[in-house]
C-alpha cells in the first residue's frame, strides 16, 4: 500500500479484509482427506480469501465444496514438490488439474537445473506447462531459499527471468517442503525487483505471523500462500 502494509493506519477489520483479498489458504499435506479439503474450502469461504491451494488429486473435491461460490480461485500444484518431474508429466498433470476445475497453477522448477546454470532447460519445464495451461494463472515456485542458500542472488534472478519469458504470470517463494526454509524478506525484495510488476510476487512458506505476512507484502509481495491462514488474520484484527 501506499503508506506501507506494516504502518498502515487503517482499521483492523478494514486491513484484514485487504490481506485476506491477497491469500491463497493452503492444505498441501500428504495426509489430508477429503474431508480435510472440504473444510478448507469452508474456512476459505469465511476468511474471504482469494483461493484455496491443493494438491492436483483433491481439486475435484475442492471444486464440489466451492458450490456457487464463484469467487473462490481453486489453484493446484504440479511438479510438487520436488520439482524433478519430467515437463509433460508437469504439464498433464497441470491441464488435468483444470479440467478438474482449476483456474491457478502453482508449478515447481527443477532446482538442480537452476543450481547447475541450465536456465534455458528451467525455461523449457515453465513454457510446457504454460502451453498446456493456456487460460490458467500460472505461479513458478523457484524454492528462493535454496537458490540464495545454496548459490547466490544471480541465480534467483536468472530463474525469475526464465519465468518471465516462459509466460508465468507469478514468480513464488517455496513449496514450504524444503529444509532451506520458506520465505524472506530478501527474497521478496530481490524477485519484485527483478520482475518489476509485470509479474505477481507470491510469498509461501514458513509464514506463520500477522507481522511476517505484512513484512511480505512490504517487501513487494503481491500474493501470499499461507496454511495457518486464521492466525494469521487474527492477527491484523486488533
Amino acid at each position: 500500500m501506499r503508506d506501507g502494509w506494516a504502518g498502515a493506519e487503517r482499521p483492523g477489520e478494514e486491513l484484514r479484509a485487504e490481506v485476506a483479498a491477497l491469500v491463497d489458504h493452503t492444505l498441501l499435506k500428504p495426509e489430508a482427506t477429503e474431508a480435510d479439503v472440504v473444510a478448507l474450502v469452508e474456512e476459505a469461504a469465511e476468511l474471504g480469501v482469494l483461493a484455496v491451494c491443493v494438491s492436483p488429486s483433491m481439486v475435484s473435491t475442492a471444486n464440489s465444496a466451492r458450490a456457487q461460490r464463484t469467487n473462490l480461485a481453486i489453484a493446484a500444484v504440479a511438479g510438487f514438490p520436488s520439482g524433478k518431474h519430467l515437463p509433460d508429466i508437469k504439464a498433464r498433470e497441470a491441464a488435468a488439474a483444470v479440467d478438474d476445475g482449476a483456474s491457478e497453477i502453482d508449478m515447481v522448477i527443477d532446482v538442480g537445473a537452476a543450481l547447475a546454470g541450465n536456465f534455458a532447460d528451467v525455461a523449457a519445464d515453465i513454457a510446457t506447462v504454460r502451453a498446456a495451461v493456456p487460460g490458467a494463472v500460472l505461479k513458478v515456485i523457484v524454492e528462493s531459499a535454496a537458490l540464495l542458500s545454496l548459490a547466490d542472488e544471480d541465480t534467483l534472478i536468472a530463474v525469475c527471468r526464465a519465468a518471465e519469458e516462459s509466460g508465468a504470470d507469478f514468480v513464488k517463494t517455496s513449496t514450504g517442503f524444503h529444509p532451506a526454509g520458506g520465505a524472506s524478506v530478501v527474497a521478496i525484495e530481490l524477485m519484485a525487483s527483478t520482475v518489476g510488476g509485470r509479474l505477481g510476487v507470491k510469498a509461501s512458506g514458513g509464514i506463520r505471523t500477522a507481522e511476517h505476512a505484512l513484512a511480505m507484502l512490504d517487501a513487494g509481495a503481491t500474493r501470499l500462500g499461507l496454511s495457518g491462514t486464521r492466525a494469521v488474520l487474527d492477527g491484523l484484527s486488533g
